[in-house]
């Protein structure tokens, strides 16, 4: 049978209404799948003790995702660094991005970096080391990591001789603080279980670029010591077994991000790993919050990509079962939190 000109017509009409509808379907459930994300309030944990803050204190402020700036009154160290907050979009879309200067003088300004000392990325996805260049170029902040880590700073213009090339097992003494840098691993988040945007970056990062320009590089587990006490940081839910068993720590703050998606039985070995090898008596998930909303809005991410809920409620099983006398807080954006109070001379 020939169809006409006016029966063409017609189909094509159906065709692209039935298409459009269809759209419009898609969308709608797009928005309902992206718009149900689980609630900080939903998850029972103490708020971290406000102890008294004195000159001398050691603090940590939480920045989101696993951006921390340690300070202990003389000397600050940066773990990680990103401020400038590319979009969900950028990301599909493998838009070109790179440090939004206004954002990071912004950051750096009133949250008062003027005694930076070092900066050290977890490892070198977007999400961890999109600023660091920026964030050196505007201090005398040494950047250490590993070569991917190097060249993302060679692309922001750093200097050589604020590069620094990670050993793994080594330390890095910055006033009374000093840095371990142990190799480690990423969790597995990609698909099938890969980890995203592996691989390293051999030359100096042309800017911009899109976020899959920023490779994995190498990631690492970053102990933080000082007089005061120590810090065991894992930006990722994953761990290298044995790399921690001479680690002791007095708080771990680790990143959560996948947990709930690979299980209660990953999480428990996690959590054997980083917790109680170390006997930490404070833990303080990190890597929880959607980081495609803009630097200050805290928000969880969405149902459909991880529900930090349901891990949080592994957390308190496990830690139940292993560490009961360790207690599990979660961070304030921008607040500053004392890691090693003095002991109460009552007790």
């Amino acid at each position: 049978m020939t169809l006409n000109r006016q029966q063409l017509d017609a189909w094509a009409r159906r065709a692209a209404i039935g298409i459009a509808s269809l759209l419009v379907v898609a969308s709608i459930i797009v928005t309902a799948l992206w718009s149900d994300r689980p609630q900080l309030d939903e998850i029972g944990w103490q708020p971290y003790p406000e102890y008294e803050s004195r000159p001398d204190a050691v603090t940590v402020t939480w920045l989101g995702v696993t951006t921390l700036l340690f300070d202990d009154g003389d000397t600050q160290i940066l773990i990680d660094g990103f401020f400038s907050r590319p979009s969900v979009a950028d990301i599909l879309f493998s838009t070109k991005v790179q440090s939004n200067a206004a954002q990071i003088n912004f950051v750096m300004d009133e949250y008062q970096m003027r005694r930076l000392a070092a900066i050290i990325p977890v490892h070198s996805h977007f999400d961890h080391a999109m600023d660091i260049g920026a964030i050196a170029n505007r201090s005398s902040a040494s950047i250490i990591g590993s070569e991917t880590t190097a060249n993302i700073a060679r692309g922001a213009g750093v200097p050589e001789d604020q590069i620094v090339i990670a050993e793994s097992g080594s330390d890095y003494d910055f006033g009374n603080f000093s840095v371990r840098i142990i190799d480690s691993e990423h969790a597995p988040l990609g698909w099938g279980g890969s980890v995203p945007y592996p691989g390293t970056v051999d030359t100096p990062l042309d800017l911009p670029a899109p976020v899959s320009a920023w490779k994995e590089g190498t990631s690492y587990s970053v102990v933080v010591m000082h007089p005061q006490g120590t810090t065991l940081v894992q930006g990722s839910a994953a761990f290298l077994q044995g790399a921690l068993d001479e680690v002791v720590a007095d708080v771990v703050m680790f990143g959560v991000f996948g947990l709930e998606n690979f299980g209660r039985e990953y999480t428990e070995k996690v959590w054997l790993s980083l917790v109680t090898s170390t006997g930490a008596k404070r833990v303080i998930p990190i890597h929880f919050d959607d980081y495609t909303r803009p630097f200050g809005h805290i928000e969880l991410s969405p149902r459909i990509i991880d529900d930090f809920v349901d891990s949080a409620e592994w957390l308190d099983d496990i830690r139940e079962t292993w560490d009961n006398d360790a207690r599990l807080h979660l961070p304030v954006f921008g607040e500053q939190l004392v890691l090693y109070p003095l002991p109460d001379p009552d007790a």
